[in-house]
């Protein structure tokens, strides 16, 4: 994942990210190797990486019911998306979650100033990048990671939600992972929210149009998705199905369960 502008990845507003001087960890991970020197290399980062799962499995469980927000680390504060991103955060932490970022700038500090202006919990997961940058202000959890796919992990094992606002390649990266997680049965019950009707229903036309009428999603799997541009639907959207995951975790189904629900 290289163009980074979503809450998992914000790399984006920094023009030199490929005159970089050092190699993460992914770099490292991902590089191919030809010597046996760097096969044994790649052996032993495996405890490293057992180590961040632990770290991270650690210090996120001591979070609570919380929501992951993501979106695009270019907008500005003013912006509408990113005024409507304080607005659902604030609702949501008002309602008893914590919230989740990326911890950097654009929608992930316009999600964290929610949760601090509720009064809630507000994580910043943060990602080592090539160059020297600083979480936002408003972070009051920050944990720090050295590979993507444990911090994504973290993303989803510890929200009851997803609200994608507007963003580029890494928030769609968010988007895909996560219905195809709820698609497969591998997280079950779990509302996905679009911020934004303009300029997500292009593509939610497009899946329906195309991806669907060819047979490669069933039309049903559009129905993972909430779109909307109303904070207050949002949190609502989002309340409605975790009182209903409760209720079916205490062994009770309630009689309207469904995919819209």
């Amino acid at each position: 994942m290289t163009e980074h502008d979503s809450g998992a990845h914000w790399a984006e507003p920094f023009p030199n990210r490929n005159n970089h001087d050092r190699e993460t960890e992914d770099e490292r991970l991902l590089e191919s190797f030809e010597e046996l020197e760097t096969i044994g290399r790649d052996a032993w980062r495996i405890f490293r990486i057992m180590g961040e799962f632990v770290e991270g499995f650690e210090e996120m469980a001591k979070v609570g019911p919380a929501i992951s927000i993501f979106g695009s680390a270019r907008t500005k504060s003013g912006d509408p998306q990113y005024e409507a991103c304080v607005e659902t955060a604030r609702l949501l932490g008002e309602a008893g979650f914590a919230i989740i970022t990326g911890g950097g700038p654009g929608i992930m500090e316009a999600a964290n100033r929610g949760a601090r202006e509720a009064g809630a919990k507000s994580v910043g997961c943060n990602i080592e990048l090539p160059f020297e940058q600083s979480g936002n202000k408003y972070v009051d959890v920050s944990i720090d990671f050295r590979y993507f796919f444990v911090r994504k992990t973290m993303f989803v094992k510890y929200a009851q939600a997803f609200v994608i606002f507007p963003g580029g390649f890494g928030t769609m990266d968010e988007l895909f992972e996560s219905l195809t997680l709820i698609q497969t049965g591998k997280v079950r019950h779990f509302p996905v929210v679009l911020m934004g009707k303009d300029y997500w229903g292009g593509l939610l036309d497009w899946m329906r149009d195309h991806m669907a009428a060819d047979g490669k999603v069933a039309l049903k799997d559009l129905d993972l998705v909430c779109l909307t541009d109303d904070p207050v639907e949002a949190r609502d959207h989002i309340l409605h199905r975790y009182r209903r995951r409760r209720e079916i975790l205490q062994g009770r189904m309630p009689s309207d369960w469904g995919p819209k629900l």
